[in-house]
């Protein structure tokens, strides 16, 4: 081989004349005006063929960085250098495209030298570790050598720059360009990465698809730059040869879905969307070509920067037509897309052969790049102040829909205890009534008992309802009244012990004799608390027993425990259950196939209730074993105070005439029954509020009963009415009191704050309505 070599070199003394040598040290021009090349197609000839072939015709280089175009034709470079000093020198010489094939250069003369190159060679066998083609060439004192470059490729362009550089002009030159790469980079990664989070937190794909974009643009280039040679695939390959045309594509791509989703050119220019999609179709049609054969790969390079540029033409055109129909563009989208299109447009048309190939036209997708990230980024940013804004006007939206239907939702439960309350109340109002009557036979006061019994459930469960939208609203609110407790639980007890009897169950009650006489607190909800957990014990125990004890342990300042403990031995409850007991409707979630009945929200008011009187509530059950309901609630002493009126003495020293406004002819019933047990007390009742007014105006009235929902003039209009002063001094001060079957918390606090002076609900109990006549009757006299 060396032999070959030696003949060759000899050979050269007679071919024919070349150009003259380039001395480094004292040439004022360029390498490239010495150097000159050939295309031999796609013959593989060796050094040894080239050098004897004397029928190849040589060409001058163009320029300092001469352009091939797409071609996969083999070429060769000659050219010789010289060094007329008196001392060796050592040289790089940087040459091709990081992406050729094969780019190896071969010193003549002895010794003869070869330097391997190229993306299709193992990393490691470059004899210059380094991203770029870079040869290192050593001449020795007074001598001149001669050199040739083969350059192949598989169709991508081939640029030939010739730039040799001593050693300190080859590190700072090194130098600059990490600080440029690093910068581009650099920009390109934190753009990805900062959108792609976006994309995470926002949904919104155009983040999603800029994201990828960016990421796909900084793999081509890295691409193209020889950093995926270097540092991801060293060792060349099928891949690596094509990883230029597969980023290239992925940026395509996801460059039009970005301008699609960002300009939503599907909602306002629906026939270019089917633009894009052809589009689409022909980087998927590129995309597979690229892996058929060498042909087709080949064919893929011009046809893929050509579908760049209809893809630029389109994005452009998208643009402007949105603009002409006076639809709003970003104005920093449309400054970065110009520099995408400068920058690609320069890019392209190189590789086209349409530029010269220079610094600029060469690194003009990185210029043009990096200022459209840049740019794009402040459209992104701008894209998010709008997400942003959209957000909150949906929020106030929301919110303001929240409110309304808040809002119906309080109108709905106020009607809806209204309408439940109100045949509730009239069948409540003549059972009682039956009840009293002391001339029915037991089996009708059995009879009674029972649809007593089944109304109060039914009740029980609308007040279950309203009470649970009040803990959503967070409208619980307790009353601070004086009461005899041992009263108020006996009586719940006595009823509950009925229930257990019916069962066949035994029950038993125990009170603490230390238990205080009066306390202040709120009895209606102490009742409904010991009547929800009663109310399970007896619904859930078939057979044995369920026992209720109260302890009461004196604390300081006048404060006692008030320590209630409920057992039974019914079906009992496991630990994974428990642990969901007091969650609202737990029924729905427990195996019980709805055998007991109820609505399941007992025990999540029991505890929202304890825990307002600031006290605890805690539960022990074993499947099948019974259920143990521990409960602590402190109430303070009140000493000397009465808690009642007593209402057997003389109802009043002179006669009582009430005015009823009432609409409903069941309730009114009742009431009729109710009154007249009274005595002293005489009534006429009216159906809406005009007519109230105008009985008010003939005067005589010492106390007014008052509906809210009627037709003509509600209770609210007509109490405003009445406290105007309207109808004078005297009826502006007659006692009112609300009778209604709207039981919200709402409701309650609305009444007293148009003037009237006491509330209370349907169904409505005798007592309870005597004390409330006696104490605003009185109040009045007062």
């Amino acid at each position: 081989m060396k032999l070959l070599l030696l003949v060759a070199y000899l050979f050269t003394l007679f071919s024919y004349a070349q150009k003259p040598a380039f001395n480094p040290e004292k040439s004022l021009g360029k390498l490239y005006e010495y150097a000159e090349f050939t295309n031999v197609g796609k013959s593989e000839y060796s050094i040894y063929e080239i050098r004897k072939n004397t029928l190849l015709k040589y060409e001058d280089l163009k320029s300092e960085n001469h352009d091939f175009g797409f071609t996969s034709d083999i070429y060769w470079v000659r050219f010789k250098l010289q060094n007329s000093s008196n001392t060796s020198h050592t040289y790089f010489l940087e040459t091709a495209r990081p992406i050729t094939d094969i780019v190896n250069l071969y010193q003549i003369g002895a010794p003869f030298k070869e330097q391997k190159n190229g993306d299709q060679i193992s990393f490691n066998e470059r004899v210059v570790k380094h991203r770029q083609i870079v040869f290192k060439v050593f001449l020795e004192p007074q001598s001149e050598k001669e050199f040739y470059i083969k350059l192949k490729s598989d169709g991508e362009t081939i640029n030939l720059p010739l730039n040799l550089y001593n050693e300190s002009t080859f590190i700072n030159n090194n130098y600059r360009q990490q600080l440029f790469l690093g910068l581009f980079y650099g920009l390109l990664f934190l753009a990805g990465f900062i959108y792609l989070s976006f994309y995470t937190s926002l949904k919104n794909k155009a983040f999603l698809y800029y994201g990828i974009y960016v990421f796909s643009i900084a793999l081509m280039q890295a691409a193209l730059d020889g950093f995926v040679h270097q540092y991801f695939l060293p060792n060349g390959g099928y891949l690596n040869s094509r990883m230029v045309l597969i980023s290239a594509l992925f940026s395509n791509f996801f460059l039009l879905k970005y301008c699609e989703y960002f300009l939503n050119v599907q909602l306002y220019l629906p026939s270019y969307k089917r633009l894009y999609n052809i589009v689409y179709g022909v980087l998927i049609v590129l995309f597979v070509m690229i892996f058929i054969n060498s042909k087709t790969l080949e064919l893929v390079y011009p046809i893929s920067n050509i579908n760049g540029l209809l893809s630029l033409i389109l994005i452009i055109a998208t643009v402007f037509s949105m603009r002409f129909r006076k639809i709003s563009v970003d104005k920093y989208f449309s400054i970065g897309i110009f520099f995408l299109i400068i920058g690609l447009l320069g890019f392209v048309l190189n590789n086209l052969g349409i530029l010269p190939s220079n610094f600029y036209t060469l690194n003009s997708s990185k210029f043009g790049s990096g200022f459209e990230v840049i740019f794009l980024s402040l459209s992104m940013t701008n894209l998010l102040k709008n997400l942003r804004e959209q957000k909150e006007k949906s929020q106030r939206l929301a919110l303001k829909k929240s409110e309304e239907v808040s809002e119906l939702k309080t109108f709905f439960m106020s009607n809806m205890s209204h309408e439940l309350r109100t045949p509730i109340n009239a069948i409540m109002g003549i059972v009682e009534t039956e009840l009293a009557n002391q001339t029915n036979t037991i089996e009708t006061q059995n009879n009674y008992q029972t649809i007593r019994n089944a109304t109060a459930s039914l009740l029980s469960n609308v007040n279950d309802i309203l009470d649970f939208e009040k803990i959503e609203k967070n409208e619980f609110q307790l009353k601070n009244e004086v009461f005899d407790p041992s009263v108020v639980l006996n009586q719940i007890n006595k009823n509950w012990e009925s229930e257990a009897i019916k069962k066949g169950l035994d029950y038993c009650f125990e009170i603490d004799s230390k238990t205080p006489r009066n306390v202040s607190g709120d009895p209606d909800r102490l009742v409904q608390i010991i009547n929800n957990v009663l109310s399970n014990a007896v619904k859930f125990t078939n057979t044995g027993m369920v026992t209720s004890k109260l302890k009461c342990l004196p604390q300081s300042n006048s404060v006692w425990c008030f320590s209630f403990h409920i057992l039974d031995t019914g079906v009992g409850i496991n630990q994974e259950n428990i642990d969901i007991l007091f969650n609202s409707f737990n029924q729905m979630r427990l195996n019980h196939k709805r055998q007991f009945g109820g609505i399941g929200l007992g025990l999540t008011i029991a505890k929202h209730l304890v825990h307002l009187f600031d006290g605890n509530i805690n539960i022990e059950s074993k499947l099948n074993r019974g259920t143990d309901v521990f409960i602590e609630i402190p109430l303070k002493e009140v000493q000397n105070k009465k808690t009642n009126l007593n209402l057997n003495t003389t109802f009043l020293d002179k006669p009582l005439h009430i005015l009823v406004v009432e609409d409903n002819k069941l309730n009114q019933m009742v009431m009729r029954k109710h009154l007249e047990s009274f005595p002293n007390v005489s009534f006429l009742i009216v159906e809406n509020g005009k007519e109230a007014i105008d009985k008010l105006q003939k005067g005589g009235y010492d106390l007014i009963l008052m509906d809210l929902q009627m037709p003509i003039m509600d209770g609210y209009e007509a109490t405003e009415y009445i406290r105007s002063g309207k109808l004078g001094k005297v009826i502006s001060e007659i006692p009112i009191i609300a009778v209604t079957a709207d039981a919200t918390e709402k409701t309650g606090q609305h009444v007293l704050d148009i003037g009237m002076n006491a509330y209370m609900t349907k169904p409505v109990k005798r007592d309870l309505l005597l004390q409330k006549i006696m104490l605003n009757s009185q109040q009045k006299n007062n």
